[in-house]
């Protein structure tokens, strides 16, 4: 690799922040520009040093690495950084709102040291691969490394982050119900997923304890939210985009079957990694 990757370190354990900025600045293309002790200091250092990438504890005095990541999303940068969440905290819940809020890779205290530094030549090298701005949204699955994750779980969170990368607001009702809806179409069978009336929306209000025409109502609208200003370059890598289902904006089950084909493509490539 040509050129250094710009790295700064952010964890309020002074003793491990020394540590690791003195292991990764042994390497030759990793320049580690600073250590942040808390999430308020990585906000400014952030602004001021312009990191290709960001080491970030969670759990910190004053503001922690999801106030971090929250910040990052309401600031005007010129060059955003990518993030890398290393931490001693694997509960599902943190995992889930760092993939929310745009981290990269979610790490899991003890770890490799070579694996991280594996990592971040990877996230630099595949951003810098990418033809889409400044992150690298082609591709929704966020890495978790070294969680108690079961691969259920590892399902939803793929989902979670793809709806987002998508652009679906998690505040619309219709973002849980599209959420569940393809969880409920990977459990059941075909001629079930394609009576979504009769047998999806119903499931779904169940869980919810709503109605079946608020389902519709709510997922629609959530779908027309993601047409008119979600991310039309993710949109386009659906299967049924890709396969010519739809050209217009899709219909319920149409959106819902090609969420459904992006998962299984995506459980298909992890059973191959086994």
């Amino acid at each position: 690799m040509s050129e250094r990757i710009n790295v700064l370190v952010v964890d309020d354990n002074i003793q491990f922040g020394d540590l690791l900025y003195n292991y990764l600045n042994q390497y030759e293309d990793i320049k580690v520009l600073g250590v942040a002790r808390d999430g308020l200091q990585a906000v400014e250092m952030i602004k001021q040093l312009k990191p290709d990438m960001v080491i970030l504890d969670i759990i910190m005095p004053g503001l922690d690495g999801i106030g971090v990541l929250e910040k990052m999303n309401t600031i005007q940068l010129e060059k955003k950084p990518m993030f890398i969440v290393l931490t001693a905290i694997g509960q599902d819940v943190f995992i889930h709102k760092a993939i929310l809020l745009g981290a990269d890779y979610y790490i899991v205290k003890p770890f490799n040291v070579d694996i991280l530094v594996s990592r971040i030549r990877q996230a630099y090298k595949d951003k810098h691969a990418s033809s889409f701005s400044n992150r690298n949204t082609a591709s929704p699955a966020t890495q978790i490394e070294g969680s108690k994750t079961d691969p259920a779980n590892e399902i939803e969170i793929y989902i979670t982050n793809l709806m987002h990368e998508i652009g679906i607001p998690p505040n619309l009702s219709g973002y849980q119900y599209i959420r569940e809806a393809v969880l409920q179409t990977l459990k059941g069978n075909e001629k079930e997923f394609f009576s979504v009336t009769k047998y999806l929306y119903p499931v779904v209000a169940e869980k919810f304890n709503t109605s079946p025409q608020k389902v519709e109502r709510a997922i629609r609208k959530a779908i027309e939210v993601a047409w008119t200003k979600g991310n039309m370059n993710l949109v386009r890598q659906l299967p049924g985009y890709q396969n010519k289902c739809f050209r217009g904006r899709p219909t319920n089950s149409e959106f819902i079957a090609a969420l459904s084909d992006k998962v299984r493509m995506f459980i298909k490539q992890k059973k191959k990694m086994l």
